[in-house]
């Protein structure tokens, strides 16, 4: 199988965060990223041009000094009809995917998958963001 069209780079991180307020606080007043969509008092979504970073509450039991931080590292992609390419692409290759594509509310599509170390790994086409850079 031939490879799809190359992916626009790595530019969407995702973190479950304890201290919501204050990293959300951080992100904005400090490094200047604007809120793009806030859907619920725990999930906020940042950007700052080039890149997207999302916010999501840590509502677990209190959580280990190291370990596991990140929800999930995204790769943008260019055109919504590049996710199902990707997603046809990486099964035929043995990696592990969590999802199918689908279209979200916000108008982005993505998959899910695993990297070989366990890392949840996103394949999106997210508008607001693809292309640029």
């Amino acid at each position: 199988m031939q490879r799809p069209k190359p992916h626009g780079g790595m530019r969407h991180i995702a973190l479950f965060v304890e201290a919501f307020d204050k990293t959300l606080w951080f992100y904005t007043a400090l490094l200047g990223m604007a809120v793009e969509w806030q859907p619920d008092e725990d999930n906020i979504y940042l950007c700052s041009g080039c890149d997207n970073l999302a916010l999501h509450r840590y509502q677990g039991e209190a959580r280990p000094l190291a370990g596991q931080r990140l929800d999930h590292i995204g790769f943008i992609l260019n055109a919504a009809e590049d996710v199902d390419g990707w997603y046809d692409f990486l099964q035929a290759n043995g990696v592990t995917c969590q999802s199918e594509p689908r279209t979200h509310r916000d108008g982005a599509r993505s998959f899910y998958c695993l990297d070989p170390d366990g890392n949840m790994v996103q394949m999106i086409h997210h508008p607001p963001i693809a292309g640029k850079c």
